[in-house]
């Protein structure tokens, strides 16, 4: 393991997320600039609100439902899930082992518009 500040494991990022308040499904152990990678892993039920940058979920374990502006599609690990700045978005029906890598980036309100 390293303590560099451009890696971490999914281990580390779950054992910060057990250590965290027990109000708080995340933890973020990597930034640079706008950008911020951390754990997700909902206790419960995924009480989130839009948020203000786009947003890219990687499922790393665990399957269920994800719904977006009202669409609803299934998930399992190793599937990519992207969630444009102010949608309404959260998981459902989650299994007992799901946990998601969470990837912020961007200005507030997203890169919608944006040329690249």
């Amino acid at each position: 393991m390293t303590d560099q500040p451009w890696h971490f494991s999914l281990d580390q990022a779950l054992s910060a997320v057990e250590t965290a308040r027990p109000d708080q499904d995340a933890a973020y152990k990597l930034r640079h600039g706008t950008m911020r990678i951390g754990a997700f892993v909902p206790r419960g039920q995924d009480r989130q609100s839009p948020h203000d940058q786009d947003e890219l979920y990687i499922i790393a374990s665990g399957t269920g439902d994800f719904i977006k502006n009202g669409a609803r599609v299934p998930f399992r690990a190793a599937d990519a899930i992207f969630v444009e700045a102010g949608a309404e978005h959260h998981f459902e029906n989650f299994s007992e082992d799901f946990v998601t890598w969470v990837i912020f980036w961007g200005p507030k309100g997203g890169e919608a518009g944006q040329s690249g």
